[in-house]
């Protein structure tokens, strides 16, 4: 991709979620035609389109079963009762090696893998590492659509919860799609929301009826914003301007039918 800008990360995931087939019609529609209009689209998207060919040219290696087991347990989802174990097992195997190369990339830059308890890490710390993780991957979700109608029945079926995803497009910020975090050896429900070029991670965990106000915070160099309802913990994440982010959350929790309540 040489001679050409790269494309914001949110164009990125969208455009390998086309590649995969993950797009819903209208949204797959609406993409092929930027990749035909715009030149960067273009460009990323053929790159895309090589390294997929690429990789499917290579020959499949023979991974052992107790490997992938070690592998499973690394990532923290292992275990016969790990809602995520079953469709870890049957990707493929090309997902599986891109999935561990990213892993040392991140150990490498200073990360880690949230299923492990480092001393001192306190919820923020893991959650902010969450986003920053996705921002590392290829796609920073697994489920790529701006539909609530697809998303949230996606992470049901795959983890058996989701939190409410309202439709927050007319506020300015677009829903691009969710995926399933493990933290502390959980498996819990993500969101992913987009504001021009800046992504925002809100991370649900379930939690106990009640409801408190928004609380702001700065973890791991991100802004942070969390609050409890609709029975659910959330923490919102980004790099967005403090305002902002205070503003998405409003948003979020009105639409979600929490009134906002001043931050304690």
């Amino acid at each position: 991709m040489t001679d050409a800008r790269l494309p914001p990360e949110a164009d990125l995931l969208l455009l390998n979620a086309l590649v995969d087939g993950e797009l819903d019609a209208p949204a797959a529609a609406a993409l092929e035609r930027r990749v035909a209009d715009e030149p960067e689209m273009g460009k990323a998207h053929e790159a895309i389109v090589a390294t997929r060919a690429a990789l499917a040219r290579l020959e499949r290696p023979e991974v052992g079963r107790r490997l992938l087991d070690r592998i499973e347990a690394a990532a923290g989802v292992s275990g016969p009762t790990s809602p995520v174990r079953q469709p870890r097992r049957q990707a493929d195997w090309r997902a599986l090696a891109a999935s561990v190369a990213l892993a040392f990339v991140v150990a490498g830059s200073g990360g880690y893998w949230l299923g492990a308890n480092s001393p001192g890490e306190t919820a923020s710390d893991l959650v902010a590492s969450t986003h920053r993780r996705s921002l590392l991957a290829a796609n920073p979700v697994d489920i790529a659509s701006s539909d609530r109608h697809t998303v949230k029945p996606w992470l049901d079926n795959r983890i058996g919860l989701s939190p409410p995803a309202p439709d927050l497009a007319a506020k300015g910020f677009a829903l691009v799609g969710g995926r399933v975090d493990v933290i502390r050896g959980n498996a819990v429900p993500t969101l992913v929301y987009r504001h021009n070029e800046h992504l925002i991670t809100v991370v649900a965990v379930p939690a106990a009826a009640g409801t408190s106000g928004p609380q702001s915070k700065q973890a791991n160099g991100y802004n942070m914003v969390s609050w409890t309802g609709s029975g659910f913990s959330y923490w919102a994440v980004s790099d967005l301007e403090r305002a902002e982010l205070d503003r998405f959350v409003e948003d979020y929790r009105t639409a979600t039918g929490v009134a906002a309540s001043p931050e304690s």
